[in-house]
């Protein structure tokens, strides 16, 4: 199914959660194929068995067959399996089930703050004490959208990249983003990584994914989020682990919050 989708024009998955939620996808778009080639061979069907000039009386008994029945009865029994056997684990699989830290620096989960605002996207990583900055609401402004004290000792190396500075993200680790806005309700959306998390102002909503290809990557809008939505995006790249720490270190030695001084 994947390739199949590939051929119609979706990008090629890049998370590993991608294959199955395609599969998934390309099953449902197959049955309502086949309900729309079913329904629309009945419905010719029925223009011309009961055409006038072949049925010059109206019968007002009808058909009398139990076959309509049976085709409701198997079209509700394949969506319960495609709800139950499919739906249902897949979504249990790729939203409900949060990769945990085990206590490794090297495969745990990197958490990163993602931060909307008209017209740009930010992120923001713990750094490398793994202890984020503090964070004040009253600090936040449109070139410190996550609200950073820049007099915190512990926010010294956190790893920003603010405004549409790409960011990176290491090949095979968990990621868990905490999507949030500070003005309106954007939508945090990575087609390759097949994610769409809304992102509300005065909440922080986490989404997860794995990625499994090293490429440069898009963050969309989701949502109409003003003048400016067709044009807001955010660059990331996701990179070797080995590259990624060097890239890590390197960012974590700018300033973080200090940054915004």
């Amino acid at each position: 199914m994947t390739q199949l989708l590939q051929k119609l024009g979706m990008p090629a998955p890049a998370a590993a959660h991608g294959p199955a939620l395609d599969d998934f996808v390309g099953y449902v778009h197959v049955l309502m194929l086949i309900l729309f080639v079913g329904w629309l061979a009945y419905y010719l069907l029925a223009l011309y068995r009961f055409r006038q000039s072949a049925n010059p009386k109206a019968d007002y008994t009808g058909v009398k067959s139990h076959m309509s029945t049976y085709l409701e009865i198997g079209v509700a029994v394949v969506e319960v399996v495609l709800l139950v056997g499919f739906a249902v684990p897949l979504w249990a699989r790729a939203v409900d089930e949060f990769p945990v830290a085990k206590g490794d620096p090297k495969t745990d989960p990197i958490e990163v703050q993602i931060m909307g605002q008209q017209f740009k996207w930010s992120a923001h990583y713990a750094g490398p004490d793994n202890k984020w900055g503090k964070q004040e609401i009253k600090s936040a402004s449109a070139t410190n959208p996550f609200g950073l004290d820049a007099n915190d000792a512990a926010g010294k190396d956190d790893v920003v990249c603010a405004l549409g500075e790409p960011f990176k993200l290491p090949l095979g680790r968990a990621i868990i983003c905490k999507i949030s806005s500070m003005d309106v309700i954007h939508s945090f959306k990575l087609t390759a990584m097949r994610v769409t998390q809304d992102a509300i102002p005065g909440m922080t909503i986490p989404a997860h994914f794995t990625p499994t290809k090293v490429d440069k990557y898009v963050i969309t809008c989701a949502q109409l989020c003003g003048s400016g939505h067709a044009v807001m995006r955010g660059d990331f790249e996701v990179i070797s682990p080995e590259d990624f720490d060097k890239w890590y270190a390197e960012k974590a030695k700018s300033g973080g919050a200090g940054s915004f001084e």
